[in-house]
């Protein structure tokens, strides 16, 4: 571990989850003093074992800090984590920028904004690509949304948690993009998922399916890192929830609806996103999508059976 540069900004990070969690401990590791806060008591062990100074509720660790960084699992909790009863600048906290990381909608991020600059203090956003493997190893990419002067003040923690920082644009520009990053992850999901059902339901191996789609024009990322890694193995392991994809890719949707842009794709994934968190239980992977489609084809083959024996 990196002894602390006395000269870096002191940082404290909301949410220690399964992202969080391995981001700020590469802030440690490049030198950062970090106080980290986080609901689960088991996120805070670890995160002290990580170097971190640890607590239950943001106020308490934000009382002397320079940066604020959040990673929640939506903009409405960010909003509480900020500006609640027990949030991090209901005590004497004044740091000079508050960055949200979290996959938050644009239009309550720039609302967000402008209630901070009431109180001198600049919000950017900087949600994160990469899952918790790129995380642990500091590779994670990273969409900026801001001024620029922000975002260079910004970048060297940054690049502490990310390989690369791009600038999307203003604010809210960075929470856009990677909205509309997860509707593209999610449609290629669904599409690989769909491509294995269909495959073994004619008779075809899927792990050979998976060598072929790896090599052919059908790759994404599912087919490389995913199919194989969570589905096929049956694991549902990928470490990013079924509820969020559901979540970022209903911001898409009302961001084309927002924009007055009618994209039918979209919000049919949207809507089968939906569903499937509805139906699976709490906390399932993202990629138990998978059980959510062979589910729906069995009960379709079970309703049109039913629908035969009724005409018969």
């Amino acid at each position: 571990m990196t002894a602390e540069k006395s000269d870096l900004p002191k940082i404290t990070f909301l949410g220690l989850g399964q992202m969080g969690l391995p981001m700020a401990a590469n802030l440690v590791s490049a030198g950062y003093r970090v106080q980290g806060c986080d609901l689960s008591e088991a996120a805070r062990l670890q995160g002290s074992k990580a170097g971190i100074l640890t607590s239950a509720t943001p106020v308490e660790v934000a009382s002397q800090t320079d940066i604020i960084i959040t990673i929640l699992p939506n903009g409405g909790i960010v909003r509480e984590a900020l500006l609640g009863a027990d949030g991090a600048l209901a005590g004497n906290a004044q740091p000079s920028l508050v960055i949200d990381m979290s996959s938050s909608a644009p239009t309550e991020t720039i609302a967000l904004g402008d209630d901070l600059v009431a109180r001198g203090i600049v919000l950017m956003d900087a949600p994160v690509s990469g899952g918790r493997k790129r995380a642990i190893d500091g590779s994670l990419t990273i969409m900026a949304g801001g001024a620029d002067a922000v975002i260079t003040q910004a970048e060297p923690a940054l690049l502490a948690m990310g390989e690369r920082v791009f600038r999307c644009g203003g604010l809210g520009a960075g929470h856009a993009m990677k909205a509309i990053n997860n509707y593209v992850s999610g449609a290629g999901a669904v599409a690989a998922m769909e491509a294995v059902v269909l495959g073994r339901s004619f008779g075809l191996d899927p792990e050979k399916m998976v060598d072929i789609l790896n090599v052919s024009t059908g790759r994404n990322n599912t087919t490389e890192a995913k199919l194989r890694q969570f589905i096929l193995s049956e694991s549902y392991a990928s470490g990013f929830g079924l509820g969020l994809m559901a979540k970022d890719i209903g911001i898409a949707a009302e961001l084309a609806e927002a924009q007055g842009v009618k994209l039918p794709t979209l919000r049919a994934m949207a809507a089968l996103w939906r569903d499937a968190a509805d139906v699976l239980k709490e906390g399932s992977d993202h990629t138990e999508m998978f059980r959510y489609l062979v589910r729906a084809q069995s009960k379709k083959n079970e309703s049109n059976l039913t629908d035969c024996l009724i005409i018969c």
